[in-house]
This record gives C-alpha cells, sequence and structure tokens, in this order.
C-alpha cells in the first residue's frame, strides 16, 4: 500500500517546491535576475531530491508514462491552486476545460489498452 501513495505524495510535495521556483519570484519583479535565479536553484533542488526518490520508487509500481502523466495532473493541480492563492490569479473557464481535457488524457493513460 506505501509502495503505491509514496511516490504520489512526494511528487506532491516535489511539485510544490518546483511551482514555487518557477513562479514564486513573480510577486518579486523588481529583484535582480541572478538574485531570483540562484533562490530558484536551490529551491528546485529541494524538488529534485524529492521528485527522483518518487520517480524510482514509483517504477517498482508505476510504468514511466503513468508517473510522467501522474506529475503532470499532480502539476496542474499545484499550479492552480498556488496561482489562486499565492498570485491572486482567477482561474477561467479556459483553464478549467483545459485542464479537464489533460485529466482526460491521464484517464486514458491509467485506462489501460482499448
Amino acid at each position: 500500500m506505501m509502495q503505491k501513495f509514496l511516490p504520489i505524495l512526494l511528487l506532491v510535495c516535489s511539485n510544490v517546491f518546483m511551482t514555487i521556483a518557477w513562479y514564486g519570484h513573480l510577486k518579486f519583479p523588481h529583484s535582480p535576475i541572478v538574485k531570483v535565479i540562484l533562490i530558484s536553484w536551490a529551491i528546485a533542488l529541494v524538488e529534485y531530491c524529492l521528485a527522483v526518490p518518487a520517480n524510482r520508487l514509483g517504477h517498482t509500481v508505476y510504468s514511466a508514462a503513468e508517473l510522467k502523466t501522474m506529475q503532470e495532473v499532480i502539476t496542474l493541480v499545484v499550479f492552480a491552486v498556488f496561482s489562486v492563492l499565492y498570485l491572486k490569479e482567477s482561474l477561467t473557464i479556459n483553464h478549467a476545460v483545459g485542464f479537464a481535457l489533460i485529466c482526460a488524457g491521464a484517464f486514458f493513460v491509467f485506462k489501460g489498452p482499448l
């Protein structure tokens, strides 16, 4: 049971760090770009320290395609929450439709042969 859920938990945590690394600096547009890059790299290092074990452990239970699909869906969910709560940006119906289509693609990856 833990083999199935630990990779997912690690992917969620890694995506939180990556989203912060990639988009957290947008609230600080006047910070020097070199400073932003260095801080982002430091945050991304934590993301890698979570994502690599997530994929290594996860590959004992999931295929690489399933792991990548999970990661993409998790990324969208984490980004949507981050965008609304931290960046104070609203999500539109177009975002919802686009995310739903990606989730539909994830369904087919996990569904197996048609």
